[in-house]
């Protein structure tokens, strides 16, 4: 299924039905009062979060979405059936936002998660209501309120605990899928990965926590080179960032620095404050292609640039992977704590 991340789609609440002007015919009742019901209510539209749902493309076909009428009122004091509201269902971390004056109206994070978008219409009064001891006979009722439209812009950011980011093939699509149930696309050629996976690493029973493997950034992919950094929205939300670097394709170190440097300096160009209290881990990956005096030689001069600790990992041998992990979760115990 493909992944759609951002949409705009019309919001329609339900008419209110329009009052009743009625009066009693029966045989036996010479002086048959008003008997006009009233109108129903429209609908109103809500919006739900749904776990089942991971991506907007449902919403690419159908640009409108309307709740139902209220029904007139009827004769013999019968008031008209309401409408029938509208229940958008939406992926978990969905925006809701008001396209024509550009603001957030909700943030969906949380699966049964319902709020209302717009209400439907009032019913009008039918004459029922308008008798009184100086007007036996009123012959007036009202219509029912309009329907509200509203223009919305649906725009999902993942909720993961922690983002592999790094160069196109740095090895992220192979790590989700060495940790994780997560199948993404691997193969030897750059951009394989073209939208956001998410996977679930589970340490044991009791514990686990959710990864994102975001597509790769290139120099200037603030620029739209590459594929640009729209999907770094989907970083926003993690507590921690996992750096991955591939240095078995460079001959000497600076590359490697080089390298972290990019993708630290395109994060900062799509949002300055996007690192703040954002853990980090670095990785060196695919170390199976290296021997053991370049992985230490890369691991050193990596760790005193960059002043953090570098950890060499293989995705196909699985050499440090259950040290990965158990680093993953420390850092989000961290951030729990301090939060």
């Amino acid at each position: 299924m493909k992944f759609i991340d951002e949409v705009e789609i019309e919001i329609i609440s339900g008419r209110g039905g329009d009052g009743c002007t009625s009066f009693r015919r029966e045989k036996f009742v010479p002086r048959g009062g008003p008997d006009g019901g009233n109108g129903g209510r429209g609908g109103d539209v809500y919006f739900e979060g749904d776990e089942n749902i991971n991506t907007l493309v449902n919403f690419r076909g159908k640009k409108t979405y309307r709740a139902e009428d209220g029904e007139n009122g009827h004769g013999h004091g019968s008031d008209g059936k309401s409408g029938e509201d509208l229940i958008i269902k939406v992926p978990i971390g969905t925006m809701v936002i008001n396209s024509d004056e550009n603001f957030l109206l909700f943030d969906i994070t949380e699966h049964g998660q319902r709020v209302k978008a717009i209400s439907g219409g009032r019913g009008g009064a039918g004459n029922i209501n308008f008798k009184s001891s100086i007007n036996q006979a009123p012959t007036h009722s009202t219509d029912g309120k309009p329907s509200i439209s509203l223009a919305i812009k649906l725009e999902l950011k993942l909720i993961a605990d922690i983002a592999l980011i790094g160069l196109p093939n740095a090895g992220k699509s192979t790590l989700i899928s060495s940790i994780s149930e997560a199948r993404p696309k691997v193969a030897d050629y750059p951009f394989t990965t073209l939208e956001p996976n998410l996977g679930v690493v589970k340490l044991d029973e009791e514990t686990s926590f959710v990864i994102a493997d975001i597509p790769g950034l290139i120099e200037d992919a603030s620029l739209g080179k590459g594929l640009g950094h729209k999907f770094l929205k989907h970083i926003e939300r993690t507590k921690a960032l996992v750096h991955l670097i591939d240095c078995s394709m460079f001959l000497e170190e600076f590359e490697a620095i080089e390298s972290y440097s990019i993708i630290k300096a395109e994060l900062l160009k799509y949002d300055d404050g996007i690192l703040d209290n954002k853990k980090e881990l670095v990785c060196l990956t695919k170390i199976d292609a290296m021997s053991e005096e370049e992985i230490e030689r890369f691991r050193s001069t990596l760790e005193k640039h960059i002043e953090k600790k570098v950890l060499a990992i293989s995705a196909v041998s699985r050499r440090n992977l259950e040290q990965l992990k158990t680093l993953m979760l420390r850092m989000l115990q961290s951030e729990k704590k301090n939060g």
